[in-house]
């Protein structure tokens, strides 16, 4: 029975104090930055002293109950120590992979918050309709999770569902769950535009991103332009009417946002400058999703976004998930709403990459 693991944890230990006592330092808690940071890093490490508390009490249950067994001829007592044995043999390696997991550091990117785009791809009008039943999708799963979501753009199709539409998404751990919905889906089925009843095959591309802090990115007014026009599509009387919208453009980067969701022209504002901030901060992470997509097949769908990921196949009740070559019959389900088997398994098997990547 392997213990090793037990010569990593006085450092840990160690460690967990020392940030435990930082935290609480004035100084520290006056830069935001290396604050959230120290936090976040608190956070681990309390489930790792955690973990090998409850490792080392396994391990302690088994030497207490062998050493009943060599000194103790009371027969009801030794069976008890059997049984006590017995369990914390079987719950070790659990506890094991556990610690093993969490001695990997955590991609910081994945507490945050999350800028969801849900664009058409190929198929004309029927590729704005199925944008339209994705983004339906994420809006139940996100309902079902208690998290909110906030449409900041919106372009519609001209037959239903969205030819884009842009939302932000904000709760516990967002980033982290939703990483694995980007690249493109993909969807067979008959469109309601079709009149000889053939399957059809269309597209829509969904991209994640880990919502920028204000600390992440440091924006500088005189790099932005910002332009104001009316809103369209819906919306009551100050559509067409009123300069709510946002349009800015970082002229240093190029990236250009958008947002006309609300009627004041602050709150698009504000709104805006989230996602530029998230813009801007994806090109530096994106280097960072590259380099590990090449070694972890559940990351093709960040590191490229072209990548087909899902298919929907409508006459069969049927959704695959090529990454880790998933089929389900519940089509259903998942287009309700009910995603959170497939993102369950993903995570199975990146945690899989990990431990083997890391050869704790």
């Amino acid at each position: 029975m392997a213990y090793e693991l037990f010569g990593k944890y006085e450092s840990i230990l160690h460690r967990f104090e020392e940030v435990g006592q930082q935290i609480t330092d004035p100084s520290v808690m006056s830069d935001m930055k290396r604050y959230v940071k120290l936090n976040q890093e608190y956070k681990r490490l309390d489930s790792l002293v955690k973990a090998f508390k409850e490792y080392k009490a396994m391990i302690d249950n088994i030497q207490s109950g062998r050493e009943i067994l060599d000194t103790e001829s009371d027969e009801d007592l030794r069976e008890m120590a059997k049984e006590e044995i017995e369990a914390s043999e079987e719950l070790i390696p659990l506890k094991e992979k556990e610690i093993k997991l969490l001695l990997i550091p955590a991609d910081p990117q994945d507490g945050k918050n999350a800028i969801l785009e849900v664009r058409a791809g190929t198929g004309g009008d029927e590729a704005s309709i199925f944008a339209g039943d994705l983004f339906r999708m994420y809006s139940k799963f996100c309902e079902r999770k208690g998290w909110r979501i906030e449409v900041t753009n919106i372009s519609e199709g001209t037959s239903g569902g969205y030819k884009e539409i842009v939302a932000k998404i904000t709760g516990d751990g967002v980033y982290g769950i939703m990483k694995y919905e980007s690249g493109v889906h993909r969807v067979q089925r008959v469109p309601q535009t079709e009149t000889q009843g053939r399957i059809h095959t269309s597209a829509a591309t969904v991209a994640v991103l880990p919502e920028a802090e204000e600390f992440d990115v440091e924006l500088k007014d005189s790099d932005i332009r910002k332009d104001t026009y009316c809103s369209s599509g819906p919306g009551g009387q100050s559509v067409n009417t009123t300069y709510s919208a946002i349009r800015l453009t970082h002229m240093p980067t190029g990236i250009v946002v958008t947002c006309q969701d609300e009627k004041s022209q602050l709150k698009n504002l504000a709104k805006a400058m989230v996602e530029l901030r998230t813009r801007i901060y994806n090109m530096e992470y994106q280097k960072y999703i590259d380099e590990i997509a090449s070694k972890r097949k559940t990351m093709v769908s960040t590191g490229d976004r072209s990548a087909k990921i899902r298919t929907y196949n409508w006459p069969q009740g049927r959704v695959t998930d090529h990454r880790i070559n998933l089929t389900m019959y519940n089509l259903q389900a998942i287009i309700g709403g009910d995603i959170d088997e497939i993102i369950e398994k993903l995570q199975v098997e990146e945690n899989a990459e990990k431990l083997k990547e890391a050869e704790i």
